[in-house]
Order: C-alpha cells, then sequence, then structure tokens
C-alpha cells in the first residue's frame, strides 16, 4: 500500500500549515492573476498559442500514460503534483503597479515526473482556473498553457539536471522552482509583446514594459517559490519516501 500522504498525520498538519501560511502572505489583497485574461489575445494569437501547446499536451497524456501503467503506485504522488500547482498558481500578490504575480508551483511536478507530465497537469490546472476562478480564459489557454505548463516545466527539468551533478539536490530543486517561476514571466510578457507591439519602439520596447510590470514582485516571489518547493520536497523524503525511490530521486535506505 502506498505510504504517500495519510501515513503520517503529523506530516500532513506540517505541510497544510505551510501552504496555508503562504497563501496568507500571499494573498494580501484582491487582484488579477497574471495569466492573460478572456479575450485579451487577437485572435490569431490565441489560435497560435493553442497549435503550439497541442502537440505537448498529447505528448503528455502519452507520458502519463506510461508512469500510470508502469508505476500505478504512483497516482496519489502525481495528483499531489497537480493539486500543489493549482494552490500556487491561484494565490494572487499585488504589484506596486497595480498589477499582480503569483507563483507557478509546476518546478515541483517538472522535477517528480517530468516537462511533459507537467504539460497536461498545468494545463487542466489552467481550465479549471479559467471555469472556476475566472483567472485565465478559455481562448488564451493555448499561450497560459505554454508558458507556465510547458515552458516552465521544461525549463525546471534542465536547470535540475544541470544541478544535480554538484550533489546539491536541495539546491537543485530551489533553482529549478524559482526558474521556472521567472522563465514563465518572460515567456508571458513576450507573448503580450508580440501581440502588442509599440507604435514607437516594436517588440522590444513593448517586451520591457510587460516585463516590467512584474518584475518587482516576481523576483522576490520566484525566491519564495524555490524555498516552499524545497520545504514541500523535504516532506515528502520523510514521508514519501518510496515513491521517490521508485522516481530513482532518492536512494533506497537499503541500497
Amino acid at each position: 500500500m502506498p505510504r504517500i500522504i495519510i501515513k503520517s498525520k503529523r506530516g500532513s498538519l506540517i505541510l497544510i500549515g505551510i501552504l496555508s501560511f503562504y497563501q496568507i502572505v500571499s494573498a494580501a489583497a484582491p487582484a488579477y492573476a497574471m495569466h492573460i485574461m478572456e479575450g485579451f489575445l487577437p485572435v490569431g494569437w490565441a489560435v497560435f498559442w493553442w497549435i503550439v501547446a497541442l502537440p505537448f499536451f498529447v505528448l503528455g497524456l502519452r507520458s502519463l500514460t506510461r508512469i500510470t501503467q508502469a508505476k500505478p503506485e504512483l497516482k496519489l504522488l502525481l495528483a499531489l503534483a497537480g493539486a500543489f500547482t493549482f494552490v500556487l498558481s491561484a494565490l494572487k500578490m499585488p504589484s506596486v503597479t497595480g498589477s499582480c504575480s503569483h507563483p507557478t508551483g509546476t518546478g515541483l511536478g517538472a522535477v517528480l515526473f517530468g516537462p511533459l507530465a507537467m504539460s497536461v497537469l498545468g494545463s487542466l490546472v489552467l481550465l479549471f482556473q479559467a471555469l472556476l476562478l475566472a483567472h485565465g480564459g478559455l481562448t488564451t489557454l493555448g499561450a497560459n498553457a505554454f508558458s507556465m505548463a510547458i515552458v516552465g516545466p521544461f525549463v525546471a527539468f534542465w536547470i535540475y539536471r544541470l544541478v544535480m551533478p554538484t550533489g546539491k539536490q536541495r539546491l537543485a530543486i530551489f533553482l529549478a522552482a524559482a526558474i521556472a517561476d521567472l522563465m514563465t514571466y518572460l515567456v508571458t510578457s513576450v507573448q503580450l509583446a508580440l501581440a502588442f507591439p509599440t507604435t514607437t519602439g516594436g517588440i522590444v520596447a513593448s517586451f520591457a514594459k510587460f516585463a516590467g510590470i512584474f518584475a518587482i514582485t516576481q523576483v522576490p516571489l520566484a525566491i519564495s517559490e524555490g524555498l516552499l518547493t524545497v520545504l514541500v520536497w523535504n516532506w515528502l523524503a520523510n514521508y514519501g519516501r518510496q515513491e521517490l525511490e521508485t522516481l530513482n530521486l532518492i536512494k533506497s535506505e537499503n541500497g
């Protein structure tokens, strides 16, 4: 029987406490989330990003099928990765510019299951948020999925792989989560700049404008997301060790 999550009441309470504290701190005031809102993108760009994102979603479905068929005991851990992304990306932190930013939560799942699996989990999270929380939208789902559910997880996965040879796993996880968060916003800024270039400076000036809106809040937010991801990883290492050993992410205590 899987030991994940339900094995320790104390461990579950610790994780709930961490996430609750993070939500209180991050949701300081009502604001619209950074997901590109419904109808904001021109039709051509909305269709373009849907076309770009769909192949990754299809490949992600195949990846999830292989994971669940080969290792069905990991289904609860998959659900945890999706829930972690949903909770963090639903949080909102107002910016001094009058807009707001939010964490993404995709780094943990990318480290656990790879970026293709997270392309599906992240896209489903964005879909539910668009339908239930009015974060983002259906026409802009392709663009939001590309930045948060595709680019972010791929960046997290490769950052983790690049840092792991140093033997500092927690540093690798921190950097993977933090840099994936930042890259999501950089890609979103590129998407907005392409759709709305300025009349004077073009795409470059537009990118600087959009990226600057979120820079002040997003850098410390990315750092805090990295730290929280490390805390959740430590919790998993203690209470879901068997699953991490199955994924070859930590060594067996008997090996």
